[in-house]
């Protein structure tokens, strides 16, 4: 299970793929060109010119990277990003957000992590796009990244995921699957994780359905070790440049199916950056073995991943859903916006990027916040993190929050409250620096998940806990890149662009 992706599985649905891809006029990007899209022939990036981020062609598939201009037609050298100043965070650290809603089709990340999954299994002739469908589980984002990449790869995909999710998740499902059917709601809201497996096990049950866990799959985490890894070492780097004195503290991540936070690896290798994992102070999963119920849709929780490199993890921290959902309507309203520009004052170009931040996002950024406060860091110091996707996915949210938090309306006072408590009022509490003690705790929780609920043996479980381990999964991507080239050869796609 753990390197399922060595070699080629199955020469004649291999045989198949090649033909299925040659008449749809598919061609592959190697995982190389989506972590630097420099890469990418220029007769690709000509055709590309043509299509519009949202189409379901083909050539997106080149798109989907972290150097797509805000337009997503254009690419950029160093990713879109925000640096937060003090006046919003109230920090003296750099608040760095790469933007992930300049990936195409679904404005959000996770068309990466759903390639990353998808194309290993179709070039090793294990997945037959004639025969199976794609089945992607998710709390959020996943199964629309899962879909999407299924639709530009001739594959049908099906999507599985909470009833309770935003209303626009559902919209966009209903645009872009094949049938109806193919959107399975499951009871429950994001931290119903469970019910999404119970349901995939009744799935698999039929061999044509071919389940990709995104909290299993180690092609999650190599493609964001990879290409995120890569993209927000670039923008550091890019930021240094300019400033010599910047260092980098720390990566950022809500866990969610651990796959973003395994860019925190690559940061780590290469800068000596702090790991430190979100997740919800509603159902404190990783900080005090607990459970619950919350909001921050997208990230998952009640478990731990099997790809979280839990051992390499430095710090745990807590953000509750009441401040995500209350800044959701300050950054993603025009009243809240112009309080932040207008008593703050915000520079222009901050305000323009606020409503980039989704709830996930926002979670992520309040978690950088609490690391500055309780490490003291300084102006030289800089906290990376990523806005997984933008507030577009939220509209219907923001409304329920606005009843909830403001029945009588969101006004000036509630902006101005809001940005007391949450962001100038941002605590150090509910949070963890992880000893080896702690690591192993957390470490241990997945055995009930993976060894004893899901089949993982005893032996793949446990040899999760040494680096090496996690080398050899990063290693896989060269033997990827290789059968991509021999798999666009066989189609002869890529030569006729």
């Amino acid at each position: 299970m753990l390197t399922e992706h060595a070699g080629v599985v199955d020469a004649a649905t291999l045989s198949r793929t090649v033909d299925r891809f040659r008449d749809a006029g598919i061609a592959l990007p190697r995982f190389a060109e989506l972590a630097d899209p420099g890469l990418v022939p220029d007769r690709v990036r000509e055709r590309l010119a043509g299509v519009g981020p949202d189409e379901p062609h083909p050539l997106n598939l080149f798109r989907v990277n972290w150097f797509n201009d805000a337009a997503r037609t254009g690419r950029v050298t160093v990713p879109e990003h925000v640096v937060l100043p003090k006046e919003l965070t109230g920090v003296d650290a750099r608040i760095v957000v790469a933007l992930g809603d300049r990936f195409p089709m679904i404005g959000a990340h996770k068309v990466l992590a759903a390639y990353g999954c998808l194309a290993p299994r179709v070039i090793n002739g294990e997945f037959d796009p004639t025969h199976n469908k794609a089945v992607w589980p998710s709390t959020g984002n996943y199964c629309r990244g899962g879909v999407a990449i299924s639709r530009l790869m001739g594959c049908h995909g099906v999507a599985v995921l909470p009833e309770g999710m935003s209303q626009e998740r559902f919209d966009w499902l209903e645009r872009w699957v094949v049938e109806p059917d193919d959107i399975i709601r499951t009871p429950g809201v994001e931290s119903n994780v469970k019910e999404i497996y119970d349901r995939c096990h009744e799935l698999e049950l039929d061999p044509e359905n071919f389940i990709f866990n995104q909290f299993a799959e180690f092609g999650n985490y190599v493609v964001h070790y990879l290409a995120t890894g890569r993209a927000l070492g670039v923008l550091f780097e890019s930021l240094q440049a300019e400033e010599p004195s910047l260092r980098l503290h720390s990566f950022v991540s809500a866990t969610g199916s651990a796959g973003t936070i395994g860019a925190g690896d690559h940061l780590k290798e290469r800068h000596g950056a702090k790991i430190v994992a979100a997740e919800a102070l509603e159902c404190p999963t990783m900080l005090y073995n607990g459970f619950g119920e919350h909001n921050i849709q997208g990230i998952g929780d009640k478990h731990i991943p099997l790809i979280h490199n839990v051992m390499n993890t430095d710090v745990v921290v807590a953000v509750s859903d009441r401040a995500t959902d209350r800044l959701g309507l300050l950054f993603g309203t025009d009243l809240g916006r112009d309080q932040l520009a207008d008593r703050r004052h915000v520079p222009d170009d901050v305000i323009a990027k606020l409503p980039d931040l989704g709830l996930s996002s926002i979670c992520n950024v309040l978690g950088a916040i609490k690391v500055a406060k309780h490490y003291g860091l300084g102006h030289d110091d800089v906290v990376v993190t990523v806005a997984t996707d933008g507030g577009a996915m939220y509209h219907s949210e923001r409304d329920i929050a606005a009843a909830k938090y403001f029945p009588e309306g969101f006004d000036e006072l509630g902006a101005a409250e809001v940005f007391g408590e949450h962001l100038l009022g941002a605590t150090t509490d509910n949070m963890r620096e992880l000893t080896y003690e702690e690591r192993t705790r957390i470490f241990n929780l997945g055995y009930y998940t993976w060894v004893e609920q899901q089949g993982v043996t005893i032996g793949d479980f446990v040899a999760r806990r040494d680096q090496s381990f996690w080398k050899d999964q990063q290693a896989q991507v060269e033997e990827w890149d290789t059968l991509i080239d021999e798999f666009n050869s066989r189609t002869g796609v890529l030569e006729s662009l």
